[in-house]
């Protein structure tokens, strides 16, 4: 629907329609009329620089984002001496929150260079009360502040702020509100992230997300099919299906379905050649999705099934709703059903009251659980979350020890266990020119390992079949094999 959008047809003079989207589509006009007087007098057009913090959801967002200022007339820039600068901030770690105030300090200094400069910050740190007084009280020269519930309105807002001459705050505590077909610009016009819920229930302990992204609002079905479809046209091969829970999808909808059954229907989709989501909670995988999973041709073979802990009872206090024993029968239904499934997971180390044997708890999980990769993270207190009232916080030096001791045996296991396919032909996508090498081309395989091997940029966002010649840890190198070869798996 956006391509179809004649900005110029658009009657600004009149006063702005009430319904989403076509209100946006209204505001991006009048921003572009702004857009026309700034090229008038200096020459050329504004640019814009955004930044992305945190997770594959902000990712997602942030591309509709760019989208907006794109069709506004901004010029993208990979610098922060640009026109607009906007951050899309996290805030699931403290150190996400020192990050964006560090990064702030400097535009301090380039705004007071050239004080036209219009600096947004938006996304989930933005939800937190003392983060938007900090900003209101140390950094003034803040342009525009609003929340995850409000970047569909950016271009209200932006317009807003061109027009009043003053700071603009819009932060919604909490919205029903899904708006679709707006603009979006994907990073890789092979793949794309694909929204299909918003916020969560689960309230773990440790977590803000559900603070600040609210409560599950789960897409229609059909929307997501149509902007599959859309994707499928435009030349995309694999959609990466995402929301905090996806096992819970469907729950809130009129008329429910499981996330299986959304999957069931995605696959339908015919250009769509890999499927793949995130993230999965432990308590709401069931039968059904693995039943899905294990005879999909088109869902990749890997799974991101965050653990968190191996004890029982920190599990218990991180209200996780599980404990080890039923998520290694879950790994070991998994592995029965799909033998080649790759599974990565997320782990906290020094969660309030952890103790020694809760630590070794974890460790045993590990070494159990044959993770191909694993996400470690040292607890962050975040205030507002019932873990950051609880007492026995862990000392710095005891959770750091555990910490290097963790990543060492994820390291080893996933040395292990990561290579099973090396001398074996799979699939690849291919998706840039390696980084170090151009005369290599880097690319994925369906269970998101990285491979390596010679090519030119003509094979970018094609799957090719490839040797895997060699395993170098946690990504492989290997040779192209010609459509004819025969494939030895």
């Amino acid at each position: 629907m956006y391509n179809e959008i004649d900005f110029d047809k658009i009657n600004i003079h009149k006063e702005p329609p009430m319904e989403e989207p076509d209100r946006q589509y209204y505001f991006m006009a009048k921003c572009r009329d702004w857009v026309r007087a700034f090229e008038q007098k200096n020459g050329r057009r504004p640019t814009a620089f955004t930044q992305t913090f945190g997770c594959q959801m902000n990712a997602r967002d942030s591309e509709k984002l760019i989208a907006v200022l794109l069709a506004i007339g901004f010029e993208e820039t990979d610098t922060e001496d640009a026109d607009l600068v906007l951050y899309n901030t996290c805030t699931v770690r403290e150190n996400a929150n020192l990050r964006v105030y560090g990064r702030l300090g400097q535009l301090g200094v380039k705004k007071k260079k050239n004080p036209d400069m219009l600096i947004v910050l938006c996304g989930c740190m933005m939800q937190e009360k003392d983060v938007v007084d900090k900003l209101k009280k140390s950094y003034r020269f803040v342009d525009l502040i609003f929340g995850t519930h409000n970047i569909f309105q950016l271009a209200e807002l932006l317009y807003r702020r061109l027009e009043e001459r003053k700071p603009v705050v819009e932060i919604w505590e909490g919205t029903e509100k899904i708006v679709e077909n707006l603009p979006s610009e994907r990073k890789y016009p092979f793949k794309s992230g694909v929204n299909i819920m918003f916020g969560c229930n689960n309230f773990c302990s440790y977590c803000i997300v559900p603070y600040v992204r609210g409560r599950e609002r789960s897409r229609r079905p059909e929307e997501i099919i149509q902007e599959a479809e859309r994707l499928a046209a435009d030349g995309v091969v694999e959609i990466i299906l995402l929301g905090q829970n996806v096992n819970s999808y469907g729950k809130t909808l009129d008329q429910p379905i499981s996330f299986a059954e959304l999957l069931r229907r995605v696959e339908k989709v015919e250009g769509i050649r890999r499927i793949r989501f995130m993230t999965s909670h432990p308590k709401d995988l069931s039968d059904e999705l693995i039943a899905v999973m294990r005879d999909s041709q088109k869902i990749c073979p890997h799974l991101h099934l965050p653990l968190q802990s191996g004890s029982s009872r920190i599990l218990e206090k991180m209200n996780r709703r599980y404990t080890k024993d039923q998520y290694m029968n879950l790994v070991k239904k998994l592995k029965a059903q799909m033998p080649e499934l790759s599974l990565t997971t997320d782990i906290i180390v020094g969660f309030p009251g952890e103790t020694e044997e809760d630590f070794l708890e974890t460790m045993d999980v590990v070494g159990m659980a044959g993770f191909d990769t694993a996400f470690t993270f040292i607890y962050s207190k975040r205030t507002g979350t019932p873990a950051a009232a609880m007492e026995d916080q862990v000392p710095e030096d005891v959770v750091k020890d555990r910490f290097e001791r963790l990543l060492k045996k994820v390291q080893e296991t996933g040395a292990r266990v990561s290579g099973r396919q090396l001398h074996t032909v799979q699939e690849v996508l291919v998706e840039e020119v390696n980084d170090h090498d151009s005369r290599l081309v880097t690319g994925r395989l369906g269970n998101n390992t990285i491979v390596h091997f010679p090519g030119t940029e003509a094979l970018i966002g094609k799957i090719v079949r490839v040797s895997l010649d060699e395993f170098k840890g946690f990504y492989y190198l290997g040779n192209l094999v010609s459509p004819g070869a025969k494939q030895t798996e």
